[in-house]
C-alpha cells in the first residue's frame, strides 16, 4: 500500500493550478454528498439505528484513511461525517426531490472538477489511477490543513516532489 505522502504527491501532480484546486474545494464535497445521498437508500432499521449503504461506504473509506494516517483519518472522519449527514438528509426527501437534488449535486460537482482541469490543462488523476477518487477528498482536507499551518512537513514533501502551486495561466479551450 502506498503511503499518505505518495498518494498526495501523485494526486498533487495533477493539481498545481490554484484555480483547479479552488474548484475542487467545492466540487469534491458536492460529489461526496451526492454519493452519500444516492447510497442513502435503502434504509435498514436496527433498533434505534438506521443504516444505509452510504454508512457502509463511509466506514470502508474511513478504515482506508486511518490506515494511511491517523491524524488525517480523524480529519476525514469529520469531513465524511458531515457529508454523510447531508447525504442522508437528502435521501430522506420524497423520491422525486431526492433524485433531482442528488443527481444535481453530482453533476454540479463533476462540472466544477472538469472546469478546474481545463484551467490545469491536464486530465483528472482518477483517469490514470482510480484510487484518485478516494484521494480527492483527502487532498482537499490536506490542503485545508496546510493552509492552517498543520502538517507542514507533509506539505513541504508534496511541493518538493510535485512542484509549487501556480497562479494559473489563461484558459485555453480545445479547438
Amino acid at each position: 500500500m502506498k503511503t499518505l505522502n505518495e498518494h498526495l504527491i501523485q494526486y498533487a501532480a495533477y493539481h498545481r493550478d490554484r484555480r483547479n484546486i479552488l474548484t475542487h474545494f467545492f466540487g469534491i464535497p458536492l460529489i461526496v454528498i451526492a454519493v452519500a445521498a444516492l447510497l442513502g437508500r435503502p434504509q435498514w432499521a436496527l433498533g434505534p439505528l438506521v443504516l444505509t449503504p452510504a454508512h457502509a461506504a463511509v466506514l470502508a473509506t474511513l478504515v482506508y484513511y486511518f490506515r494511511l494516517d491517523r491524524g488525517f483519518g480523524w480529519a476525514m472522519l469529520a469531513f465524511m461525517g458531515l457529508a454523510l449527514w447531508a447525504g442522508v438528509a437528502v435521501a430522506a426527501m420524497p423520491t422525486p426531490l431526492w433524485l433531482v437534488v442528488a443527481v444535481g449535486l453530482f453533476l454540479m460537482g463533476w462540472m466544477l472538477q472538469f472546469l478546474g482541469h481545463l484551467f490545469e490543462g491536464r486530465k483528472p488523476a482518477f483517469v490514470d489511477d482510480l484510487i484518485g477518487l478516494l484521494i480527492g477528498p483527502l487532498f482537499i482536507v490536506a490542503e485545508w490543513a496546510f493552509m492552517l499551518g498543520w502538517r507542514r512537513e507533509v506539505a513541504t514533501q508534496i511541493e518538493a516532489a510535485a512542484g509549487p502551486v501556480r497562479q494559473g495561466r489563461r484558459l485555453k479551450l480545445p479547438a
